[in-house]
Formats: structure tokens, sequence, C-alpha cells
């Protein structure tokens, strides 16, 4: 059956409910506008699908963010017995219990969304979107049910979805990606992740924080468009808290055991032998591709990047086609980030609808990367900047301070600042690798969005006892060759 809406029968419709399209539609609706948003999660290779909200709520930050802390609360029990708690030792994690909390409050998140959409009167279509002419898209749901509907405005925010290594034998039947982790029934066991991407770094850090035997896969450098000495920091500490890394080598095949088990084969580059090991779980975290594929696009002539699969978009979001916008990971260029495709969202819609003329700003976008010591950045890394050929300072401090009460243990935290080497000394980068990175980075991307310099950094006053204090010493340059070690309060 086909229900052919009248002409443009919508403002805008929105391809996409995650956090950017949700972010548009809801900001669109607020200025009274007719408003629909498509949204369809195609099931991963696996089975595994999702309710209304994108990666970041289902697949990405919300469920990776809860077993972070698992992981850390586990660190905590260990260290209470030195604080005087009686705890009995070994603790032990049950996997079905976190993940069912997990997955319960991401439901609650769903049923939210819903609500919102209901509350703002915009019209949700569970379904799979393509386009057949510029202004009308089609619909088809689960059940092949098909409905036409027609807009002025469309914006595109289908994101991207984990790839697979379909070269590799055996990647795509027996192996899993972030878009089943976080809703597996079972326990993992011994996990081995392949990829050194932060969302592989971050799940081998929780996975080892839970109790299992972790493994990570590395074809070259970890951390790849981070600062290289701040990536090889977190993975440094990685491997002193338990998580094992096979590096520069990659998997050639994965097999099925008569126990269950996947035996896997991999290259060592170094050494050119190949070895092999069973694991119980093999993730793939080896990149994201752009959801394009089912759009239709060439149809409408929207112009993608012929080698990421991504839309081509300008400074407005716009699209080769004038009414069609596009919108967060799908786009080319723009930080894969659901804060940075939010407030893209809500621009678009005050442009479209609100006379605003106010363009989304991707400078300077903090970010933190949720590893067991998380690593928080905003602005340049060194290699950006030597990219840039910029005059710069990197000033550095490495702080290594024992466990107040554990004397088996370091605590390591670490600043790093890019600044300019020009009288001004204007910072152009920030980095902390320590607890609650994220915490620590948030108040000073305000700071480096208003201009701050290395001087004012030097005048601000820390809060005593913090990590974050520390920034406010920083004065060893990396090119005056001195140790940027410290120690004591």
């Amino acid at each position: 059956t086909c229900e052919q809406a009248e002409a443009n029968e919508y403002d805008l419709l929105v391809i996409g409910g995650g956090s950017g399209g949700l972010a548009c539609a809801k900001e669109a609706a607020q200025f009274g506008r007719k408003v629909a948003v498509l949204d369809y999660v195609e099931p991963s290779p696996q089975g595994t699908k999702w309710g209304l909200g994108g990666t970041c709520v289902n697949v990405g930050c919300i469920p990776k963010k809860l077993m972070h802390q698992a992981a850390l609360l586990g660190s905590a029990l260990k260290d209470a017995q030195h604080y005087g708690w009686n705890i009995a030792q070994p603790v032990h994690h049950t996997w079905s219990l976190m993940a069912q909390a997990v997955q319960n409050y991401v439901k609650s998140l769903n049923w939210g969304h819903r609500v919102q959409l209901q509350d703002k009167k915009v019209k949700y279509f569970n379904m799979k979107g393509s386009f057949s002419d510029p202004y009308t898209i089609r619909g088809l749901t689960k059940a092949g049910k098909e409905t036409v509907v027609t807009a002025e405005n469309i914006v595109i925010a289908t994101g991207g979805r984990p790839k697979y290594p379909t070269h590799i034998a055996g990647a795509l039947e027996y192996g899993i990606t972030s878009d089943d982790l976080f809703w597996l029934k079972k326990s993992p066991g011994k996990t081995l992740v392949v990829g050194a991407s932060y969302v592989s770094l971050e799940c081998a850090g929780f996975l080892t924080g839970i109790g299992l035997d972790t493994t990570v896969m590395m074809r070259s450098i970890p951390l790849r468009g981070f600062d290289q000495q701040m990536a090889s920091l977190v993975t440094e500490h990685m491997e002193s808290y338990g998580t094992k890394f096979l590096k520069r080598c990659f998997p050639t095949k994965v097999e099925k055991l008569e126990s269950n088990r996947l035996q896997v084969t991999w290259k060592n580059t170094d050494l050119g032998t190949e070895e092999t090991d069973s694991f119980d779980t093999v993730m793939w975290a080896v990149g994201r591709a752009p959801d394009t594929e089912a759009l239709n696009l060439e149809a409408v002539g929207v112009k993608t990047n012929s080698e990421t699969g991504k839309i081509v978009v300008d400074a407005s979001e716009a699209t080769s086609v004038p009414h069609i916008y596009a919108i967060g990971d799908i786009t080319e260029g723009r930080p894969e980030l659901t804060p940075t495709a939010i407030a893209a969202g809500k621009l678009l819609a005050q442009r479209l609808f609100g006379q605003s003329s106010e363009l989304m700003d991707y400078d300077n976008v903090p970010t933190t990367v949720f590893t067991p010591l998380e690593y928080g950045c905003v602005g340049l890394s060194e290699e950006m900047a030597d990219l840039g050929a910029l005059q710069f300072h990197l000033i550095q401090l490495h702080a290594l301070s024992l466990n107040v009460l554990r004397k088996d243990l370091y605590v390591m935290y670490c600043f790093q600042v890019v600044c300019l080497r020009e009288r001004e000394q204007r910072i152009l980068g920030l980095h902390f690798i320590g607890p609650n990175a994220g915490e620590v980075i948030q108040g000073f991307a305000l700071g480096i969005k208003c201009g701050a310099t290395y001087p004012q950094l030097m005048k601000t006053i820390g809060i005593h006892p913090t990590c974050a204090e520390e920034i406010t010493k920083l004065h060893i340059t990396k090119r005056s060759g001195l140790d940027a070690t410290v120690t004591g309060c």
C-alpha cells in the first residue's frame, strides 16, 4: 500500500533520529513549523537492534560511560580496604546485572525521546527513508508498508555504523562490534578488541576493569588524530592495569572451534611471524562508515566524498541540492561527536525558521576519551601545530603521585599546553590525562574559546588539592630538554 501525502506536507523532514536529527527537529517545532522525523535501525550483522535516539544513546556515549563507571567502581572497591573499608576480596563482577541496568536505562531514554517528539508535535515515522525526488521521501516499515512524505526542507542525519573488515575470513560471521557489546546478555569473557581507535581503547579499558581477560590488537598507532605523546601515555597506563596489547599486528582469519571459542590468526609485522590464540569474543573497532547506502542520494544529486562516502556540505550544512541539508557524523570533515551534531542541528533550524544567520563554529571543540585513565583535550595537538608550521611552545607536566594509602599503585596525571611563541602566547591546545578529564577540560574549553593566553593561565590560582591545579604550574617546555616530571603535593 502507498499513502501519498499532500504536496510538501511538512516544512521540515529529518531522516535519522539521533542526536543531530532530534535536536534539529525539536528546534524547528519550537518555531511552530510542521516537522517529521524518520528513524529506522537496521539490525547489526549479529541481529542487535535498538530504539529511538541514535548511536550515542543506544550503542555509544551513554552505555559506554556507564560501563566505564562500573570499571572505576571496581578499582575503588580494591582501594577501599586501604581506607578502612571492610570489603571481602577478591571482588567479583556480574555482567548480566550491569547489562540489565544499562539496557533498562537506555530504554527509558528511548521512551523519553518518543514523548518529547509527541509533546513538541513532531510526527515520528519508524521507517527507513530514501529519496524518490528532491522533495519526496519514500518510507518503508519493517513489515514492508510504504508511505510517501514530502517536505520543503530535508535534513539528512543518519550518522554512521561500525565497519567490518570483510576481507578477513570469519570476521563478519563470528565478530561483534560496539553495536552489539552493550546489548550482550552474557559476559563476553576473554575478549580480543581489534583496532586502535578511541572506541577500541575505551571498550578494552572497561572490559579489563570489570575483570575480563582483554587484549587489544593494533596495526599501527593508537588514537590516530589525537596527540601522540598523550596517546602513548594512555596505552602505557592501560598496560600497567592489565590490558594486553598486540602491537603492530593484524588479523588474517577467525575460525570457530568445537568448544565454541574463536581462534584468531594474526601476523606480527615486526617479527614477520604468524601467531594464534583463542578468545570467547572478537570485537572489531576499526572505524565507522557513513550510513548513506539506502538513501538513494544519486537520484537527487546530493554529492558525497568518493573516498569516505560522507556527504559534502558547506558552512551552513547545505548539500549540493539547495533545500537538502546534512548534519552530524554523515557530513564530510566534521567531528564525529554528539554535542557538535546537536549544536549544528539547532543552529540549522534557527537559520531555516528563526531569522538567524549564526553558523556552527567547529573550532576548539573539546572531547574526552574515557579510557581507565581519561584523556581530555581541546584545540591543537603537537602534530597539528607542526603541520600548520606554527612557531609554538609545548609546555608539559607529568605527575606521578603514589595513591595516598596504597604503596603499590601510582596515580598518573599529565598536562600539556600548546601555545604560540609570540608575545601574547595564545593557547592553541590543552591536553590532560587524569581522573575526570572530561570535567576538567570542559571548563578550560571556555577559556580557550575566549582566547586565553599562557600568562593568563600562570596567573590563575589552583584549587588545592586537585589534579587540575597542576596546570597552573606548567613551565617546562619540550625544547628545553628538562624533565617535566613532578612529585610532592
